[in-house]
C-alpha cells in the first residue's frame, strides 16, 4: 500500500484516480478547491479543501505524512480548469510550480507524476509517430504552460531523490465526456457536423482509463523503475467517421455535411482562438500529424481502453 497525494482531486481525472486507488487499498490525501463524493466514505481517504496555491495547507500534508507519490492533476484542462487558458492560468500554474516541487523534494517524496499534454509537440508534419524525443513546439497557451511546468520539474529534481514522471496525455474522453472528440468534427459557426471526403483521416485521443492504468502502473512498481517523459494515449487513432457515428448514436450531433478534401486549406485559420482555447480545433490543420508513439507507456500499462469499450 502506498500513500499518495492527489492535487485537483475533485476533477474528472482526479475522481477516477481516487476511486481506483482506494479500490486498491492505497492511502489517499486529496486536495481541491471543490468538494467531492468521496469525503467521509473511506477511512483511507483524507480531503483538504483549499486552493492549489495554499502553500501552507499543501506543504503541511507533505510534512505531516510520508507521501510516496504526488500525482499533480491540478491546473489541467480535462480535469479542473476551463478550456480557455489565459495569462491568469499560466501565472497561477507558475506559482504552484515554484513551491510544490521544492516541497516534494524537501519532504522526501518518492515519485512526482505531472499531468502534461501532447500539445507541447505543436503542429507536426509527416507521418512518423511522434516520439518523446522530438523537439517541442509549444504554441498554445496551455502547451506553453505545461512545458514550463515540465522544465521546472526537471530542474527541481535534477539532484533530488524524488523521481519525476511526465505524462504527456492526448485529449481525454470517456463514454459521456466527448467534448474533445466532438470539437474535431463539428463546425460551431455553421452549427453542423462535418467530414472531409470519406472521413477516414484520424486523430489521437486518450481514454481516461488508459491514463488511470498508467498512473497505477507507476505507483505499483518500486520507485525509480520508471522515470522521464511518456506519451499516454490510445493505441489506435479514431477517424472522423467513427467520432461522427458515436456522437450520432448518442444524439449529440445532428446534420453532417461532407466537404471536399483540400477545401480545408481555404478555410479561415483562427490563430488567436487556437492559442487560448484548448478545445478549439481549426479545420485547416486536419491533415497534420496526430499520431503519437505510446510504446514507452505501454510497457507500464496495456492501453487497452478505446471508444468501443470505454465506460
Amino acid at each position: 500500500m502506498s500513500t499518495i497525494l492527489i492535487t485537483g482531486a475533485s476533477g474528472m481525472i482526479g475522481q477516477y484516480l481516487t476511486s481506483s486507488l482506494l479500490h486498491k487499498k492505497h492511502r489517499v490525501f486529496a486536495v481541491d478547491s471543490k468538494t467531492n463524493d468521496f469525503i467521509g466514505k473511506d477511512s483511507n481517504y483524507s480531503f483538504t479543501q483549499c486552493d492549489i496555491n495554499d502553500k501552507r495547507a499543501i506543504c503541511n500534508i507533505m510534512e505531516s505524512n510520508h507521501i510516496d507519490v504526488v500525482v499533480h492533476l491540478a491546473n489541467s484542462v480535462d480535469n479542473d480548469i476551463d478550456s480557455l487558458v489565459t495569462d491568469a492560468e499560466i501565472k497561477k500554474s507558475k506559482v504552484t510550480d515554484k513551491y510544490i516541487y521544492s516541497a516534494a523534494d524537501k519532504c522526501g517524496v518518492g515519485c512526482f507524476i505531472l499531468l502534461s499534454t501532447t500539445e507541447v509537440y505543436g503542429l507536426q508534419k509527416g507521418r512518423e509517430p511522434i516520439r518523446e524525443t522530438i523537439a517541442e513546439k509549444a504554441i498554445t497557451n496551455y502547451s506553453v504552460m505545461k512545458l514550463n511546468s515540465e522544465k521546472l520539474m526537471e530542474k527541481a529534481f535534477k539532484k533530488s531523490s524524488t523521481i519525476p514522471v511526465v505524462a504527456r496525455v492526448a485529449p481525454i474522453y470517456d463514454a459521456e465526456h466527448t467534448d474533445n472528440l466532438h470539437s474535431h468534427v463539428f463546425d460551431h459557426k455553421e452549427n453542423v457536423g462535418y467530414v472531409f471526403g470519406e472521413g477516414d483521416y484520424g486523430f489521437t485521443f486518450c481514454c481516461v482509463f488508459n491514463l488511470i492504468d498508467f498512473i497505477n502502473g507507476i505507483i505499483s512498481v518500486p520507485q525509480g523503475k520508471y522515470s522521464g517523459v511518456y506519451n499516454v494515449c490510445d493505441s489506435r487513432q479514431l477517424n472522423a467517421n467513427e467520432i461522427i457515428q458515436y456522437e450520432k448514436d448518442r444524439h449529440r450531433i445532428g446534420a453532417v455535411i461532407r466537404r471536399s478534401p483540400g477545401s480545408e486549406k481555404a478555410m479561415l485559420f483562427n490563430k488567436g482562438k487556437m492559442r487560448t482555447d484548448y478545445r478549439y480545433f481549426d479545420p485547416t490543420i486536419t491533415y497534420n500529424n496526430w499520431s503519437f508513439d505510446n510504446t514507452r507507456a505501454k510497457r507500464i500499462a496495456p492501453m487497452r481502453w478505446n471508444l468501443s469499450n470505454t465506460k
